[in-house]
């Protein structure tokens, strides 16, 4: 027995093609650095650190199997018969995992449920009109990435699934890409939970195209009127129902949210603490330690990859200029004080965009509070981004 049978992921760098080795390597580099910036708080913690263990674990663990095939214990996601499938599920421990939640879409909708069970409707339902003003304006990425990434030579699907990172939520773009786009959706789904993070970093500076003095704008507390629980549990159950009549393809979307929220304002309080707790923690985890692993070196090979993370940051940034512009308008025509950096957090990464325009108000005014305020286009901005993933999935999803 020689010795690189005692350490075959040593052994199977010289196995595979040079371009390989070279990408296994930066994507063990790449997952330590994500795992130090998850660790500094720089990017999302509960995301990075298990999608960066996941990375190198994946690309650093590669053995040889029977007939001198090079893979791994994690998973294959490409299995394709019934047999071939069957013979993996008791041998790749996290194939269960992407076979029985991440092809079929379940792990974005335990995701939604948790999201739904902490999601407060008081200001989406006290200011309706400014909350999907606003958040329509923050859809402006997901709707001018589509035709800039077919000019670019996307299908019309691929185009429409790079397009849902403009949404900022990651959730909808896994869900999205794997009806649209599942040859692509492990880089499309990686680089929206990556940009997603590096919204902290980069939405700031975005914010600064608007003068410190509206920045820095205070809003009055006692403008917001309060909301019942039965009148949030009314809109809950019948928005749900209006909407998964009007967009079928993405009702399991709407019907996993909406029944986190009915659960919260029904004060069920020990399923409260399950989908907020176990379901949005564990199923939050799972996704990012099960997308590391599925970032192999064919994904960073792909040539489209380096398109994907161009497209991804013109969606972001795109949505974010629309949600700021958006503040400026409704601020022109509002009639009482309107900090339009309310705007950025209709980009509906719940709650991080809202955290943002509430950073950025405190740097220009530490006076300034517009974090409830954020809430209601920070929510409904969840709302049209699944709104455009139904359209999107049911006119393109199904182009060649």
């Amino acid at each position: 027995m020689l010795i690189w049978d005692f350490f075959q992921g040593i052994h199977t760098f010289f196995l595979v093609h040079t371009d390989v080795a070279i990408a296994r390597l930066v994507l063990i580099a790449l997952g330590f650095l994500l795992i130090y910036l998850g660790w500094k708080g720089t990017l999302e913690p509960l995301l990075m650190i298990p999608m960066g263990i996941g990375m190198f674990g994946v690309n650093g663990g590669l053995l040889v199997l029977e007939g001198g095939k090079v893979g791994n214990l994690f998973l294959d996601p490409m299995a394709g018969n019934v047999e071939e499938l069957m013979n993996l599920l008791q041998i790749d421990f996290l194939q269960p995992i992407y076979t029985f939640t991440f092809s079929n879409g379940l792990i974005a909708c335990l995701v939604f449920m948790g999201i739904g069970a902490i999601t407060d409707l008081d200001y989406l339902m006290a200011r309706p009109f400014m909350s999907f003003f606003l958040a329509a304006c923050a859809e402006l990425g997901t709707v001018l990435t589509l035709p800039i990434a077919m000019a670019c030579g996307l299908h019309p699907p691929e185009a429409a699934s790079i397009a849902l990172v403009g949404g900022a939520d990651g959730p909808m773009v896994l869900f999205g890409s794997l009806k649209m786009a599942k040859d692509l959706f492990i880089p499309i789904t990686v680089v929206a939970y990556v940009y997603l993070s590096v919204c902290y970093a980069g939405y700031p500076y975005l914010a600064k195209i608007i003068p410190k003095r509206m920045r820095g704008e205070e809003m009055d507390f006692r403008k917001i009127p309060r909301v019942s629980p039965g009148a949030k549990f009314a809109f809950a159950i019948i928005a749900c129902a209006v909407l998964c009549v009007l967009f079928p393809v993405a009702s399991p979307l709407f019907a996993c949210f909406f029944v986190g929220v009915a659960i919260k304002e029904a004060n069920i309080v020990k399923y409260v603490e399950l989908l907020s707790g176990p379901v949005l923690y564990g199923s939050t985890f799972f996704l990012g330690f099960t997308l590391g692993a599925l970032l192999g070196a064919d994904v960073l090979l792909n040539p489209k990859i380096m398109l994907l993370l161009f497209l991804g940051m013109v969606a972001l940034l795109l949505s974010g200029l629309g949600g700021l512009i958006g503040g400026l308008i409704y601020r022109r025509f509002s009639k009482e004080p309107f900090n339009p950096l309310i705007g950025l957090a209709a980009v509906s990464c719940v709650p991080t965009t809202a955290k943002v325009a509430q950073k950025c108000a405190r740097e220009a005014n530490k006076k300034c509070m517009i974090l409830p305020f954020c809430m209601g286009p920070n929510v409904a901005g969840v709302i049209t981004t699944a709104i455009i993933t139904g359209i999107y999935v049911a006119g393109i999803g199904f182009i060649d």
